[in-house]
This record gives structure tokens, sequence and C-alpha cells, in this order.
């Protein structure tokens, strides 16, 4: 059995590894649907604008499953919290496949963002006790990478394989690789319990800090904007680009490199100019998606400003995830749950107005429009971080979860990502 703590020889233990191929799977789900969505309704009866609510129905599920699993398994052996969460994925996807009631597909979407809420919850405490405290922040950073990775590879694939053999294949893929990675986990995970001396209401009082929402609330506009766009990107690039639908995955292997490259800047510009870095970044991808409207009947100039959305909006995120934990002071671990309920958020927020949008008068730039709205209000949250500074304080704070994290090795700690 692997040791529980990161070795002298600096590199990281096989687990963490494994826990990020977990989250390369459940990256991939969760916006597989984008490239699938006209095949996806047309086989199950209903418009491409109700069929998006696939999309806004696993955030919504994330929403929930995000801080109650992180709670709920304080006191749970996290190796069977894994493996279960795990199994619950791979039936989702299974009874997906399977079903050709739209109503029953979306409860399964439910579900399964459930469990992905499980998995991220324990995983990132799992992958940051086995590293260590001196490789902690480089295993929620490859933990992070299976996420992005996911937006490269795993969803242009999945689109594709879904394009020529129909949307549930992909399906049936995601649940026998989540079977594969649930035996995985069971073998590799130590058999350790999960130490509860976090207390809950030191989480939930720890929560009250003014800035921590705001940087909460930069995080939903945000992701709101780029995700009301990428929900339907497809009906965008074939009916109004006219770009061929075989050649959509290739725009969303675009969107990917993209977000990869604005999550690399951002992390690495963020802890030196947070509120430059983040209000710039948010200002672009809102000037872009404004842009888009006008520009997106050339397929040059739309595959371009999907790449640009992806590089500027995604530069927001690292920085407003690392300063709401730092906010956060002694609660990281709802505070880290609670960052991914606002990015699931945003996505269920964006989607769903992206989707009303579209059967309005404004039809397929309508998305666009929603997401340069969404784009542009997270100034305000920004400008009010901006304003009330984020310098010494921020510092202070982060000093205290640093100090708590010491006190308790199983807290989670990507305060740094």
């Amino acid at each position: 059995m692997p040791p529980a703590s990161g070795t002298s020889t600096g590199k990281l233990p096989f687990v963490v590894w494994v826990l990020a191929a977990g989250t390369f799977l459940m990256g991939t789900t969760e916006f597989v649907i984008a490239g699938l969505l006209p095949e996806m309704a047309a086989d199950l009866n209903v418009s491409v604008s109700h069929a998006g609510l696939l999309i806004t129905a696993f955030a919504v599920g994330m929403i929930v499953g995000g801080p109650t699993m992180a709670m709920a398994t304080l006191r749970l052996p996290q190796r069977y919290t894994l493996v279960g969460a795990l199994a619950v994925f791979a039936l989702g996807h299974a009874v997906a496949a399977l079903s050709t009631s739209f109503p029953v597909v979306l409860t399964a979407r439910v579900v399964t963002a459930l469990a992905t809420g499980a998995f991220w919850a324990v995983g990132f405490v799992i992958a940051t006790t086995a590293a260590g405290p001196a490789r902690s922040t480089r295993a929620v950073g490859v933990m992070m990478g299976g996420l992005t990775l996911a937006n490269v590879i795993g969803v242009p694939i999945g689109s594709f394989v879904g394009h020529y053999t129909g949307w549930r294949d992909p399906f049936w893929a995601l649940a026998a690789l989540a079977a594969v990675a649930a035996a995985f986990v069971g073998r590799f995970i130590p058999r350790t319990e999960q130490r509860a001396e976090v207390s809950v209401r030191a989480e939930v009082r720890a929560l009250k800090q003014r800035r921590l929402w705001l940087a909460l609330g930069a995080a939903v506009l945000i992701m709101g904007g780029v995700l009301a766009v990428y929900t339907y990107i497809t009906p965008l690039l074939t009916d109004r680009a006219g770009i061929p639908a075989g050649a959509v995955p290739l725009v969303l292997i675009a969107f990917g490199i993209g977000a990869l490259g604005g999550t690399a800047i951002g992390g690495r510009l963020g802890d030196r100019r947070p509120m430059v870095t983040t209000i710039t970044a948010s200002a672009a991808t809102s000037l872009i998606l404004l842009v888009l409207i006008p520009a997106s009947n050339s397929p040059v100039a739309a595959v371009i400003l999907v790449f640009g959305m992806a590089l500027t909006g995604f530069t927001v995120n690292p920085v407003v995830t690392s300063l709401a934990v730092r906010f956060a002071g002694d609660a990281p671990t709802l505070t880290s749950a609670l960052t991914t309920s606002g990015y699931n958020t945003g996505i269920a927020a964006g989607s769903l107005a992206a989707g009303r949008a579209l059967d309005s008068s404004l039809g397929l730039t309508g998305p666009a429009l929603v997401g340069a709205v969404f784009a542009a209000l997270t100034l305000l949250p920004l400008a009010a971080l901006a304003l009330g500074g984020t310098g010494h304080r921020t510092r202070i704070v982060a000093q205290r979860a640093a100090a708590a994290a010491v006190r308790d090795d199983d807290a989670f700690t990507p305060a740094h990502h």
C-alpha cells in the first residue's frame, strides 16, 4: 500500500494521479454535453434549448453536492466515500445511456453530479494529505489539471465519438472508465479513517467574511458568462458560422487550450497582481463576447473568439479561488466546496439564461449577449474587492489558515492554488 504522505524523492504519490484521473472523467462528463446537444435533443425528442437543461441540472447537483458532501463525509472513511462516489457515477451514466426518457436522463445527471461533489470534497483532502505539506499545492494543481485536461482531450473526443456513433457511446465509455477508476481507488487509497477534528460550527462561522462572498460572486459571474456561450456553442458554430458538425470537436480543443492557457496565466500573475489580473481578464471576456455577436458569421473569427473567451475567462478562476480560500481563514474545507458550488451556480444560471435567449428573438446570438452581460457584471465584485484591499489583510488570513492546517493535517489546504 502506498504511503499516505509524500516521499523524500520529491515525486507525488501515485494516489494523486489516480485522483486526477477521476477529476478528468468528471470534467469530461460535465461539459461533453455541449458538443452532443443537437444529437441528444433529436434522440430524446426535445428542443436544443431544453436539452441544455442537462448541463444546468449537473451544475445544480454540484451546487448542492459540493458543500453538502464536504460536511457529510467528514467522519466517513475516505476510501469508501471515493469508491462509492465513482460507483454511483458509473451507474448514473449507464442509466442515462439506457434511457429514452428525457426526465430520466435529467435525473441521472443530477445524481451523477452529487457523486462528483462527494469525489471532489474528499479527493482534495486525500491528495494534499498524501503529498505532505511541502507538496500539497502541487498535488492540488495536478488534480485541477485533470479537470482542465478534460476540456482539451476528453470533451472533444467524446463529442467526436458521439457525433459519429450517437451520444450514448460516450456515456457508456464514461461509465466503464469510472468503474475502472473505482477499482484503482479501492486499491491505492490508504486504508485510513477520516479524522473529524474540524468543527463544522467553526467552518460555518468563518464564512462571515464579506470579501469571501465578493470573491465567490466573481466566480459565479465569470463562469456564468463563459458557460452561457459554451453550452450552446455547437448550434452557433454549425448554424451561424457554417462550420461542419464534424469539425466542432476541433473548436472545442481550441477552447480547451485557451482554458488551459488562461488557468496558467491566472496562476502565474494572480499572486502578484490579483485585482489587475482579474479586472483586466473580465473586461476582456465581456468585450470578446460582444464582438462574437456580429463576428460569429465568420468561421475563422468565431474560432479565434471562442479561444479568446476561454483564455481570458479562465484567467479569473485560479485567482478568485485562491482569494476565496485565503479570505475564509479557518474554514478552507467548506470554502473550497463553496467555490466549486459558486462556479456551478454560474454554469446553471448562465446556461439557463442562455437557453431563454436562444429561444427569443435574439436567436443564436442570444447566448453571447448573455455571456457578455455576465462577464461585465463580474467587474462589480472585483471592483469592490479592489477598493477594499486584499494585500496585507489577505496575508494575515492566509497565515491563520496555514496555522489551522498545521493543527489539522486533514484540513483542505489549497490556499496557494
